[in-house]
């Protein structure tokens, strides 16, 4: 039986076991398959998806802070 360890592992290993002609492989395959005016608006995209994974992120850090200042004792009425 393959657990989800040994299989994560396996892809750790698959992903970091690349080698320089495969990672020129896989980009040769994505510019055939989107063609060069659609990689940079693909990009752009995932660069916003992770501009707004970020700014949530902090917002969550935030509001966890902000929570563990606040006084325990203070009753939430008296704010």
């Amino acid at each position: 039986m393959v657990t989800s360890n040994k299989i994560l592992n396996m892809n750790t290993i698959l992903i970091l076991g690349m080698g320089t002609q495969e990672i020129i492989l896989v980009l040769v395959i994505v510019l055939l398959l989107f063609g060069g005016k659609k990689i940079p608006e693909l990009m752009r995209g995932l660069g916003r998806g992770v501009r707004e994974f970020n700014d949530a992120k902090n917002n969550v850090q935030s509001e966890i802070r902000k929570g563990m200042d606040e006084d325990p004792n203070k009753s939430k009425t008296e704010a």
